[in-house]
């Protein structure tokens, strides 16, 4: 995600809805100095380009798979320290290895995107570019800039039915919980953590009922990420670190081999289409 976005969120203080209006002035006054404190512990160390990923992994075995990453931060690697690192270089090494295939990774996915963006992501690419599996991590950025829940979910099935229109299968790793971000003292993280979670299940939702498998990250990551923050993010506290991304690489990972058809399971946390 954008480490400016809390910088841009009217001094935070109607960040989720229920503070604006809601709140009493001294509450919104309380939100806006947690907002300050949060901008000033996080920083911007990182810059805004990640990696880049983009090539074929383990080309020797041959009959490659064609990998997308759609989506924020997240989703282009940022905070890794080396391209093999990105979430998509991840994905791409773990899935060659379990189906004996080289996987070809493209990365559309920028820094700072939100929902909305992913439709632009999508234009970018080669008219007649077919990715077998494509892989959608979006959401904290609508968080943070206050997007109705309705209208990320409306982008996010765009993109799914155009991705599905190319015969693609899809995977959403949902709005990470926000509430895991340390930096952001209290009480704007619990309100983060709030609206990153109706988000998620309305993603979650969403994803299935068009078609695509949904990976619930608050619920098969966000534990390593509340309970070993200084392992699993990055320098600036707020994207993953190379640890973080491997363990989302690897939880997101079952969904991706089931949607190819190399799993018939996926363990707590992964969701399938819904039938029919």
């Amino acid at each position: 995600m954008e480490t400016r976005a809390w910088a841009r969120l009217g001094v935070v203080a109607g960040v989720f809805g229920a503070v604006a209006g809601a709140a009493s002035y001294g509450a919104r006054e309380l939100i806006a100095r947690q907002a300050a404190i949060a901008r000033g512990r996080i920083g911007d160390p990182l810059g805004h380009v990640a990696p880049e990923a983009d090539r074929v992994y383990k080309k020797r075995y041959g009959d490659p798979i064609d990998l997308l990453m759609l989506g924020d931060s997240i989703a282009a690697g940022l905070g890794a320290d080396h391209p093999k690192h990105t979430l998509g270089g991840g994905l791409a090494r773990r899935l060659a290895k379990r189906t004996g295939r080289a996987v070809r990774l493209r990365t559309a996915a920028r820094v700072g995107s939100e929902s909305s963006r992913l439709a632009r992501q999508l234009r970018r690419l080669p008219a007649d570019y077919r990715p077998d599996v494509a892989v959608i991590v979006v959401g904290g950025n609508d968080v943070t800039h206050r997007v109705p829940v309705a209208d990320s979910v409306r982008h996010l099935t765009e993109a799914i039915d155009a991705l599905r229109e190319r015969g693609c299968e899809v995977v959403v790793g949902t709005c990470p919980d926000l509430g895991a971000l340390k930096p952001v003292p209290q009480p704007l993280r619990a309100l983060g953590s709030r609206a990153s979670r109706l988000l998620a299940a309305a993603q979650r939702d969403a994803a299935i009922a068009h078609g695509a498998r949904a990976v619930s990250l608050a619920h098969v990551v966000g534990p390593f990420f509340i309970t070993n923050p200084d392992e699993m993010f990055s320098l600036d506290r707020f994207h993953p670190s190379t640890h973080g991304y491997k363990r989302t690489a690897k939880a997101i990972l079952p969904s991706v081999l089931a949607a190819l058809g190399y799993a018939e399971t996926v363990p707590f946390g992964h969701h399938a289409p819904s039938a029919g």
